[in-house]
């Protein structure tokens, strides 16, 4: 080989270290070591060499996870070690029983506690690594636990799944048990777009996962925020494992897999159930969905004394919580208006309790999805609550129909207004094409003045409804010529209330302009959005002269978030009411801070009562040094600000090792420090 060559590919070694090592960072740990811009230079530096010199490219090289050619078929991947199921503990009584009998196949004291090593049971699809000298040769699925299908061309677009182990110390072969997940925010976001190319919605996020992984052509692989966990172990050839199943999770840490964020070693069934129970409380607020937690012991010698029981490891058990599922009756099914116009069908269930929710109404989302599940007005159906959020119909269960079952379907004119219904080609929602649809108006009020737009406080669901149905607000610049006289009337209202609520529609007067943006319902355009679409047009006139190439130039903004924007401000009847809205506002154009951007590239999260400050005082600090903030904790979230009562979200950031903050640090921070 040439020294020419020697050093090119010395290059593409080192750049392939860097790569990896940043994609770990961000990947794995959520903590990226460099910007976007700097990322993407190393990426098309790599890039380039491996396309002038592509005898010297790796099969482990970070190029590979774009995804390659589409298969015709996935071809069958025996495994070097059976993978097993796990037998079931519904609850804690049936732990305590499998606690007893591992004691008696060890041949142990029963009143000695055995030393187990607990962690989350994901809800997703089993997946087998192979690695062989540290480089990822093979991934195959379950299968029949024998043999599965190989998807490694897939697996390699996992971002968070090393195409080679770090370190020096591996094994010549080795096989790497574990489960490949979709984050519940990534599922919800998938159905949305499902949705909106008129494709079928996945039923939960492990279908999401396993549609995802089994999809021929790995370029579609790639565009799904696919991660992994992976915590078991197969054939191991060349490396002998740890003694303990916790320090060989450490290893798979160290080799830079991703493992479980809540794992624990646990001295006795006691402590198992206490673990049990912990994670049962903060199942709700994780990222992803699980059903349980694997408990197994700790000491492999006892794992392999313990032995097997048909296809089962008598040493380690399944652990899991109540169904998130429940049977019910459709009573009803209903139409619901929304303020883009959306015919959303609602089912009218028997009220039943869905993990400790009671239940009485259920989306069905659109006419394609009833049709697909096959839903009729009087059939029983399983409800489970989407993201443990939205209550929705998971299958119907035919064999319990009488005959007298109803087909549903949306009508072709809005039931509120009676204007054609459509459904655009390429979209699987129905809409209202009418410009005065008082459902419409109704809903976009309701978005208007809510908190996060104009915040019009005491303006609430019930009262919006009572100003329109009496004809008091037609358009939302209506809502500033109300009178004493208009409001006092109305149900629910005394002079103070009436006084009250119109102090605060006043008050409302001089919003900042990433407010209004937010507030007039633009499809697609939320509060983060919103406000930097206003940093960068400084007013609502720029924004409406606004060029399609131009909107493009916000980060964040897409072509089809920039041409709802160009629709929606080419719409005549949307031009002349903010003409009029214009007239009666004061929009607070945004203001340069002055300020160092120590913030810049943060995201913060708030939660809990800070005792110094209210929580948009906070909010703005953040903004005004290039920070921003969100309403969810995520992986890519830097900073939990918590208050007192802090809730839900302090759970999670712990639980995906957010740092948080207190307001006292947050104030050393702002000084510098």
């Amino acid at each position: 080989m040439s020294t020419e060559k020697k050093r090119i590919l010395e290059e593409m070694a080192s750049l392939m270290r860097e790569i990896e090592k940043h994609d770990e960072a961000y990947y794995v740990h959520d903590t990226p070591l460099i910007g976007d811009e700097e990322y993407d230079r190393l990426f098309r530096r790599l890039q380039e060499l491996e396309t002038t010199h592509p005898e010297l490219a790796s099969t482990a090289s970070p190029t590979r996870r774009v995804g390659g050619k589409a298969l015709d078929q996935f071809v069958k991947s025996k495994h070097g070690a059976s993978m097993l199921s796990l037998a079931n503990a519904m609850d804690p009584a049936e732990f305590s029983a499998f606690d007893e009998r591992v004691h008696r196949f060890l041949e142990l004291d029963p009143e000695k506690p055995l030393e187990y090593f607990a962690e989350l049971k994901f809800d997703g699809l089993s997946i087998n690594l192979v690695y062989e000298k540290g480089a990822l040769i093979r991934a195959a699925t379950r299968g029949d636990g024998e043999t599965g299908e190989d998807v490694t061309e897939n697996v390699r677009t996992i971002r968070s799944i090393p195409l080679r182990l770090r370190g020096s110390d591996l094994p010549e072969r080795i096989e790497i048990r574990g489960e490949i997940v979709l984050p519940v925010d990534d599922f919800v976001r998938l159905n949305r777009e499902q949705e909106l190319k008129g494709q079928k919605p996945f039923a939960n996020p492990r279908n999401a996962a396993a549609g995802s992984l089994r999809q021929l052509d790995p370029k579609i692989t790639a565009s799904r925020p696919l991660t992994g966990f992976f915590y078991g172990i197969g054939e191991v050839k060349g490396w002998t494992p740890p003694k303990t199943h916790a320090e060989y999770e450490k290893t798979l840490e160290s080799w830079g897999l991703p493992v479980g964020p809540l794992r624990k070693i646990c001295n006795g069934a006691g402590e198992v159930v206490d673990f049990y129970r912990e994670v049962e409380n903060t199942r709700d607020s994780l990222p992803f969905e699980i059903d349980g937690v694997v408990v197994k012991l700790n000491q492999f010698t006892q794992q392999q004394t313990a032995g097997f029981v048909a296809r089962s490891p008598r040493g380690m058990i399944a652990f899991k919580y109540p169904p998130k599922k429940s049977v019910t009756l459709v009573e009803d099914i209903q139409i619901q208006v929304g303020r883009t116009g959306a015919l959303t069908p609602v089912a009218l269930v028997s009220p039943v309790n869905v993990n400790g929710v009671i239940v009485r109404r259920a989306t069905l989302h659109n006419q394609d999805e009833i049709d697909r599940k096959d839903i009729r007005i009087g059939d029983h159906v399983v409800i489970q609550r989407a993201g443990d959020v939205i209550p929705e119909v998971v299958e119907v269960l035919k064999e319990r129909r009488r005959g007298d079952e109803r087909r549903f379907r949306i009508p072709d004119h809005c039931p509120v207004c009676g204007s054609p219904a459509v459904k655009p080609e390429g979209e699987a929602v129905t809409r209202c094409s009418g410009t005065r649809c008082i459902a419409k108006l109704k809903e976009r009020i309701k978005h208007f003045v809510q908190k996060d737009a104009v915040n019009v406080e005491g303006l609430g669901d019930k009262i919006v409804d009572q100003l329109v149905d009496e004809g008091l607000v037609r358009r939302i610049p209506d809502l500033y010529d109300l009178e004493f006289s208009n409001v006092l009337p109305l149900e629910g209202f005394a002079e103070k209330s009436a006084q009250k609520l119109l102090t605060a529609i006043d008050q409302s007067r001089t919003p900042e302009l990433y407010r209004v943006i937010f507030g007039l319902g633009i499809r697609h355009i939320g509060e983060a959005t919103a406000k930097l679409l206003a940093q960068k047009f400084k007013s609502i006139e720029a924004l409406a002269g606004a060029g399609e190439s131009e909107l493009l130039e916000v980060g964040g903004v897409g072509d089809e978030m920039a041409t709802s924007i160009r629709e929606w401000f080419s719409h005549s009847e949307n031009r002349s009411e903010l003409e009029e809205l214009l007239h009666k506002l004061e929009i607070q154009a945004p203001l340069s801070s002055g300020l160092e951007p120590i913030f810049a590239g943060k995201t913060f999260v708030l939660t809990g009562t800070l005792p110094g400050m209210t929580r948009s005082e906070a909010e703005k600090l953040i903004e005004d040094r290039g920070g921003k903030t969100s309403g969810s904790v995520s992986k890519k979230t830097d900073f939990v600000l918590a208050g007192e009562e802090a809730g839900s979200k302090l759970e999670k950031a712990r639980t995906l090792g957010v740092r948080v903050i207190d307001e006292q640090q947050f104030r050393s921070m702002l000084s510098g420090n």
